[in-house]
């Protein structure tokens, strides 16, 4: 993590939580209002604390090795992928918004780090997500695909 970290230009630490989709799901519904798991979440720091800490990255390992299936590659390749793209996201990039910068600086950087397919070059034709039981937990606020 830390050399994609570098290279978008991230300071401060950033913690990692793999989890399953079921607890993606919850937190994508607690802090994004979508019921549904998703892949990554990134959760940035407040301000205050941003040059120490940068943020949380949360990533479906379910989702993860389905998609690495799917695509070709291990699911290690795709945890750094979705590694990568949550690590833009702390660094304030939103492909829901930016008209293509965020793809195109993660399209650069895969190159850069030797890594597959860009997510959000995917992100149109993505696999579909496993189906997984309704979660029963909650938690509140973050950013995802």
């Amino acid at each position: 993590m830390s050399a994609a970290r570098k290279a978008v230009n991230l300071t401060g630490d950033v913690s990692l939580l793999l989890t399953s989709s079921r607890q993606m799901q919850v937190l994508n519904r607690n802090f994004r209002g979508k019921d549904k798991a998703t892949d990554v979440l990134s959760f940035p720091a407040v301000k205050e604390v941003a040059s120490k800490f940068a943020g949380d990255l949360a990533i479906s390992v379910d989702i993860a090795k389905f998609n690495a299936r799917q695509l070709g590659h291990s699911p290690e390749e795709e945890v750094r992928v979705l590694i990568l793209h949550g690590l833009l996201h702390l660094a304030g990039y939103d492909h829901e918004t930016d008209d293509g910068k965020m793809a195109r600086k993660e399209s650069r950087l895969r190159n850069q780090l030797g890594l597959p397919s860009s997510l959000i070059a995917r992100s149109d034709g993505n696999p579909t997500v496993p189906k997984r039981k309704k979660p029963r937990s909650s938690v509140k606020q973050g950013r995802g695909r």
